[in-house]
């Protein structure tokens, strides 16, 4: 299955499961370095962005579409653990 063409992927279903982002149970502390260490650095988000325009005009190689689909996991990853982080915080108020 793949993410570039919108069908649901296993990965992002067993991310989801694993991170569990509807449920505030990360410490004020485990939060905030949630959001202060897990990031793309900046030559990874302008790679991914330089693949995400290339997909637009459909110009992917086969390992650049490969490489796109684990930026986009990994940036799945990222946001749900983000979310989780920020549900935390708000548990902690």
């Amino acid at each position: 299955m793949s993410i570039l063409s919108g069908e649901t992927s296993v990965d992002a279903a067993i991310i989801a499961r694993m991170v569990r982002p509807d449920e505030a149970d990360l410490s004020e502390d485990a939060a905030e370095a949630v959001l202060g260490i897990f990031r793309l650095d900046q030559d990874d988000q302008d790679r991914m962005h330089d693949l995400l325009v290339k997909n637009q005009n459909d110009a992917l190689t086969p390992a650049e579409k490969e490489e796109l689909e684990s930026y986009l996991r990994i940036s799945l990853l990222i946001d749900l653990m983000h979310a989780k982080a920020r549900f935390s915080l708000k548990k902690h108020a």
